[in-house]
């Protein structure tokens, strides 16, 4: 039997980083869940890890300040030792007009989504390193493969988090660390609630597959990268999109 391994998944407390808590604890993984604001539902989600026997704990932390992302580390190896994948899942999206962005919109839409990941690698990096292994997934958006109407500062993001993941899995891959990127298409997630039903309904018509994704489509690409089976993929951008973009 394969030994557990200790996840950390920022974001985690609902969409995207819950399917990824879920799903990694059903492997018999440990799970460090990060949350930022959102402790009802991230203590929810601990409680129904735990439920199913598996060894979760709660990390609160804004991976937007260096000082709590390194403790939070910090405070993740003494709770379980050790770490061996990070999920850097943390990210928020704002549909605006590129004219109607402001400087204050565009610094925090980088401040999560991209400088988040750069501080959350940086933290586990020296880890990984003497460990010489190690799995990071970061998570961008199809947005930052093609780019949106209406959602410029996202798009340029996303896509920043692309290149920081290709330029990074360069860099570590000698010591034996993976670094790769999924870019989920649309996902039924809290991040799209503000689409109207028409918008939907255009987009799953606009999807080959003719659905919208689940939050566990996009995890179970997630998890594909951090299993046995992802051993030999390194910068790649994994899109489970349902064909919308090809």
């Amino acid at each position: 039997m394969e030994q557990p391994r200790t996840v950390l998944i920022t974001g985690a407390s609902r969409g995207i980083g819950a399917a990824c808590a879920r799903r990694f604890a059903r492997a018999g993984d440990r799970v460090a869940i990060n949350y930022n604001r959102s402790q009802e539902a991230a203590h929810a989600l601990a409680e129904e890890l735990r439920a199913m026997g598996a060894d979760a704990a709660l990390f609160q932390g804004d991976v937007g300040d260096t000082g709590q992302v390194n403790q939070m580390v910090d405070n993740v190896l003494d709770k379980f030792c050790q770490l061996d994948i990070l999920v850097c899942n943390a990210g928020a999206a704002k549909q605006q007009l590129f004219t109607d962005i402001t400087d204050e919109d565009w610094h925090s839409c980088f401040q999560v989504n991209v400088d988040g990941v750069f501080r959350c690698c940086r933290a586990v990096l020296p880890h990984f390193i003497h460990r010489k292994q190690g799995r990071i997934i970061t998570m961008s958006s199809i947005w930052g493969l093609t780019g949106g109407s209406c959602e410029v500062a996202y798009s340029a993001a996303k896509a920043a988090v692309i290149g920081l993941t290709k330029a990074l899995a360069k860099e570590v891959g000698p010591s034996g660390i993976t670094v790769n990127c999924v870019a989920p298409g649309v996902i039924d997630t809290e991040m799209n609630h503000n689409l109207t039903p028409d918008d939907l309904e255009a987009l799953r018509m606009d999807t080959p597959l003719e659905t919208i994704g689940r939050p566990e489509d996009a995890a179970e690409s997630v998890f594909f990268l951090a299993s046995e089976g992802g051993r030999f993929l390194t910068g790649q951008v994994i899109s489970p999109n349902g064909g919308i973009l090809i």
